[in-house]
């Protein structure tokens, strides 16, 4: 199961999480209240973003929460420059919508471009004049191990995810001059209540079951070993790593 949180200290940092209440976002911006970063969320569901604004608040830090439709480049606007606004500041962005476009249809890519891609690049546009302000930036996407692998089925999720992965190493090679660090995590098959592979263990059986057959590790990961590795990336050890993609899969995509 998941390690304890790692020992980071992030007294004094602004974190805004886009997407951020439920599985690996809340997990995410749970992990950096934890650690004494002041917090903001945003997500579309209101009763998950009040409880998760409720489990943030209880670290005892700065904690701002906004409902924010991430397919809607004037909500992205106005929650970015909100969490600016409460937070004094941005010092790690991460952009953590998905917007689950499996279906090979158009509703099904418009859904992965929309939030899974450009919601990270308008998000990263309004957040970079206080990014750059900031003596620790940087910028954190979520993306998936589905990136790198051929699908058969699922093709416009795979597709998005390279294209956010790719985006996040240009992105960095353009923000390295302005001293602002850029990683996606590529997160294996992640389990959680209600989530998709939650969902699918109760109503797909026998995918949920070929899904764990493939991960070396024999289980489904959870949201916090996610969440553990974006503390590292967002932190001074990972000071000079900048235009990568980490995975964190328990070697799923070790088996193809």
């Amino acid at each position: 199961m998941s390690a304890a949180a790692p020992p980071f200290d992030f007294r004094g940092w602004r974190v805004v999480v886009a997407g951020g209440s439920k599985g690996i976002g809340r997990a995410i911006a749970l992990a950096f209240a934890g650690t004494g970063a002041a917090v903001s969320v945003c997500a579309r569901g209101q009763a998950a973003l009040d409880e998760t604004a409720h489990a943030l608040a209880a670290h005892g830090g700065d904690v701002h929460a906004q409902a924010c439709d991430l397919a809607d480049p004037a909500a992205i606007r106005a929650y970015v420059a909100a969490a600016a606004d409460a937070l004094g500041g941005i010092d790690v962005l991460v952009n953590n919508a998905s917007g689950y476009g499996f279906a090979d249809d158009d509703d099904g890519w418009l859904a992965g471009f929309q939030v899974d891609l450009m919601a990270a690049v308008r998000a990263s546009r309004e957040a970079l004049p206080h990014l750059g302000r900031s003596p620790h930036a940087s910028i954190l996407h979520t993306s998936s191990i589905a990136a790198f692998h051929p699908r058969r089925h699922g093709a416009p999720y795979a597709a998005v995810k390279a294209a956010l992965s790719h985006y996040a190493s240009s992105q960095a090679l353009a923000l390295a001059g302005h001293r602002i660090r850029v990683n996606a995590i590529a997160p294996g098959s992640i389990e959680f209540p209600d989530g998709l592979w939650d969902r699918r263990r109760r109503e797909e059986p026998a995918l949920y079951a070929a899904t764990l057959a493939k991960i070396p590790f024999g289980r489904y990961g959870t949201p916090e070993e996610v969440a553990h590795a974006a503390l590292f990336l967002a932190s001074p050890c990972a000071g000079w790593i900048t235009g990568q993609t980490l995975c964190v899969d328990g070697g799923q995509g070790l088996s193809g």
